[in-house]
């Protein structure tokens, strides 16, 4: 059977409705860098998620070719997550999409090193003749969060939120927008799927005690 991280990690991705405190440790991801409304059809963000399912794809079907990756066994491909950002703005502005700035990324396992991760960008680019030079291997700590699952649609995530804000105030904590934290989202439905009001997404935030 196949290793699936949302089922031997759940506490990194099925957090209960209710806001909690949790400690991220230093993951390594496939990442795209863009900016922009993440809605639009031709826009960045629809091109990112197209060159970050190829490698992601390219890496887990490696044990079929003639390259062997040290330490590689049967996963199910980690949901699609993304680190979200606006200039001058803490949090989330869900009114101004177009000044969006995102990392949308992957969580490799941890046995895909830089190299293999070179070896995957070459393998696609070559393979299906398309440039992944946006791609990057990315490694990101998040830290201490307040994480919750919101079941929804994305543009009533401010309502989950307001929620996050209110736990981390009464149990001492403040929000931690700083150092390259950023609001955080786990994607574990697929919108084109599921009904809007199902959809599940994990909302994880920085914070920081309040006399640290």
């Amino acid at each position: 059977m196949s290793f699936d991280y949302k089922k031997e990690y759940r506490e990194f991705y099925m957090p209960p409705k209710k806001p909690s405190i949790i400690e991220i440790p230093k993951m390594n991801y496939i990442a795209v860098r863009g900016k922009g409304d993440p809605n639009e059809p031709e826009g960045e963000y629809k091109a990112a998620l197209q060159m970050l399912y190829a490698i992601a794809f390219t890496i887990k079907m490696s044990y079929k070719g003639s390259y062997k990756i040290d330490g590689y066994f049967s996963y199910v491909v980690p949901p699609l997550e993304g680190l979200w950002w606006q200039e001058n703005t803490e949090g989330i502005d869900y009114a101004h999409k177009e000044d969006f700035k995102w990392i949308s990324m992957i969580r490799l396992p941890d046995f895909v090193k830089k190299e293999d991760f070179d070896w995957a960008i070459q393998e696609a680019t070559e393979k299906k003749k398309k440039d992944f030079s946006k791609v990057e291997f990315l490694t990101y700590e998040a830290g201490i969060c307040v994480q919750c699952m919101h079941i929804g649609s994305y543009d009533m995530e401010p309502e989950t939120i307001r929620l996050m804000e209110l736990y981390v105030k009464e149990n001492g904590y403040v929000p931690d927008f700083s150092g390259g934290r950023f609001h955080q989202e786990i994607y574990l439905s697929d919108p084109r799927k599921a009904a809007e009001e199902k959809l599940r997404t994990v909302i994880r935030h920085p914070v920081r005690r309040c006399d640290s």
